[in-house]
């Protein structure tokens, strides 16, 4: 089991692959993950760009760019959260270093930094977790705009008064993970799941959506959306609001059906749902 690195206001997880600011994850990916732990462990050491790669893409043929983009992520994540800019040096022609706070180690068994979640309760009104899409084009700049779409979702989502909607940090640990979506539901406290990917082939963008009932996992909703991407910030736009608008009389109607399925004593559900 490896050892919690420690640093400035940050803590991280190999084993779960996750970075945590105090005990709330941050939400950064997986292979960015992967990258800070080696440069950080590695502290004030250069780190080549062939030993970052080899990290983050086993035995994989990737080109720079790719962990251009990622070492992006880790700066953006590290100098957002803590206001402080100077956390990874780049070497011309020679890779990376690591030159922020100093590093600690602890034992994971005794910090505890990924303990099993308790199952939550869930809140009275609807409830839905709207997890990261998965990227299935291969390319690893299009997990930028998945991230941003997936960003406009939630918000879209948070606007709907009778629903209630998990926090953007809170389901983007499960990014580059399997997960099960009643495990989702069960950890997140959510009555409903949403999944999706994209695939970008050439000009065009695919990106499929499902709405799971984490209870049961039945689907409650699917749809498929083909659009041209000459205006990403259009596309982003557009699916996020035909998502919502699609999602909406969804959530409405299989909320009203479970509510008819335990017959209420009261009009108090109902209501709920019709605020």
């Amino acid at each position: 089991m490896a050892a919690i690195l420690e640093f400035g206001p940050f803590r991280l997880d190999g084993d779960a692959g996750i970075l945590f600011h105090g005990a709330e994850p941050t939400g950064l990916g997986q292979r960015a993950v992967l990258l800070l732990a080696l440069l950080v462990r590695q502290a004030g050491v250069p780190v080549s760009k062939d030993a970052l790669i080899e990290a983050a893409w086993p035995a994989q043929a990737v080109e720079d760019s790719n962990l251009t983009v990622q070492i992006a992520a880790v700066r953006r994540t590290l100098a957002d959260i803590s206001g402080e800019a100077h956390w990874i040096e780049t070497l011309p022609r020679r890779g990376y270093r690591y030159i922020g706070p100093t590093v600690t180690t602890s034992d994971p068994d005794r910090a505890q930094a990924t303990p099993q979640a308790p199952s939550l309760t869930l809140p009275d009104k609807p409830s839905i977790a709207v997890l990261p899409f998965t990227n299935l084009s291969g390319d690893e700049e299009q997990d930028y705009f998945a991230d941003g779409m997936v960003d406009d979702i939630i918000t879209g989502l948070s606007r709907i008064n009778w629903l209630f909607v998990i926090a953007r940090n809170s389901t983007f640990t499960y990014k580059g993970r399997a997960v099960d979506v009643k495990q989702v539901g069960r950890e997140l406290g959510v009555r409903y799941v949403l999944e999706g990917s994209i695939r970008k082939t050439g000009a065009t963008v695919r990106i499929t959506g499902q709405l799971i009932d984490a209870s049961t996992g039945m689907h409650v909703w699917a749809e498929r959306y083909d659009r041209r991407s000459e205006d990403i910030f259009a596309l982003q736009d557009d699916i996020a609001l035909s998502v919502v608008g699609a999602i909406a009389p969804s959530l409405r109607r299989a909320e009203i059906n479970r509510v008819k399925r335990k017959r209420p004593d009261s009009l108090d559900a109902y209501d709920q749902i019709g605020r």
